[in-house]
């Protein structure tokens, strides 16, 4: 079989990882040939490819990002996209593509099994944890062992000047980031994108904390966080996914914060440094899970499947199973940071 492979949407530690189980798992195992397609969805749209061997993806387990690259590209926004992916397949002489992305990447593989009859398996990928029918994806640990080693270190700094630090992290509609990085982090107080920002709340839970005699308090607040039904937003921009670009929650609720409780405030946005760098060794071990699961699944020929972890081992759904329904984050977890406010 040759089988081509492609990385979707935005980067994450663990990619790479991914890339060398599906290549050393195909190669050496089911004597198969594997074709990277280069930019995400763009890739096969534009005929953008590279070869992949054992030898040259030997050495990609700790690297962070895709030597595949990534991009936002959606087939059916683009004039033909779907039917040129179809004739990428083709001309590319591929038997299955193997797409590793999050909700819009599986999204629009899953569209294109269904409507175009392509072979494909799915790999789910992104560092905000919000795909269904898995317990975890990859890149989420990496994402939060670095928001809770920032948050160390703003305790510190927010220490030393009896401030309040505002710490804004990824998370668009979910805020498993924000919860498990507040919590790991020693976070005063974490919000979230479920549940609507009460301002007075957060305030007089700052004010006692700082009665009882503490001096500082760090609030983690998840980009995609909201008072009541309005959005935070950078851009009204949208992507070709429909997304409108978020960001500036922390600013704005460290303005508030300051007005409301008289305690020296600052905000502080990680950003893309959630992204970056090399995977933990949880990642490490669940990426190379997934893509040899992956390979596994094109070699048995069992297409319009995702694989995913459930209860610690390896299994496989349908892809609807993992994009149909956004997995937020559990309230009973968000109740557990709760004791841990004031």
């Amino acid at each position: 079989m040759r089988i081509g492979i492609l990385t979707g949407g935005g980067d994450c530690p663990g990619l790479n990882a991914v890339i060398r189980a599906v290549v050393r798992r195909s190669v050496r195992d089911y004597n198969h040939e594997v074709l990277g397609f280069l930019e995400g969805w763009k890739g096969p749209i534009e005929g953008k490819t590279m070869p992949l061997t054992v030898e040259g993806t030997a050495d990609l387990i700790q690297q962070g990002g895709t030597i595949l690259k990534t991009s936002r590209t959606n087939p059916f926004k683009k004039e033909g996209g779907p039917g040129r992916v179809m004739e990428s397949m083709k001309s590319n002489k591929l038997d299955a593509l193997i797409a590793v992305g999050g909700e819009d990447t599986c999204g629009v593989a899953h569209k294109l099994n269904k409507e175009f009859g392509l072979n494909v398996v799915c790999v789910p990928k992104t560092i905000d944890n919000d795909l269904s029918a898995t317990d975890f994806t990859f890149g989420f640990d990496t994402a939060v062992s670095i928001v809770s080693e920032c948050i160390d270190r703003l305790h510190t700094t927010a220490e030393s000047h009896n401030r309040v630090l505002v710490c804004e992290v990824m998370g668009r509609h979910a805020g498993w980031i924000a919860a498990y990085g507040g919590i790991a982090g020693g976070a005063h107080y974490i919000l979230v994108p479920e549940i609507a920002i009460d301002l007075q709340q957060v305030v007089d839970s700052l004010k006692r904390g700082h009665a009882a005699g503490r001096n500082y308090s760090i609030v983690v607040v998840a980009e995609g966080a909201k008072f009541l039904d309005e959005e935070v937003l950078k851009s009204q921009a949208l992507d070709a996914f429909g997304h409108v670009q978020l960001g500036g929650i922390g600013e704005r609720l460290a303005k508030l914060l300051e007005k409301e409780t008289g305690f020296e405030t600052r905000a502080v946005v990680l950003g893309h440094i959630q992204r970056g760098g090399s995977p933990t060794a949880f990642d490490r071990v669940l990426s190379t899970r997934f893509g040899v699961a992956a390979a596994d699944l094109v070699h048995e020929g069992k297409f319009g499947r995702m694989v995913a972890l459930s209860g610690g081992k390896i299994v496989d759904v349908p892809i609807e199973a993992g994009v149909g329904q956004l997995k937020t984050l559990d309230p009973d977890f968000y109740k557990l940071a709760g004791v841990f406010f004031d």
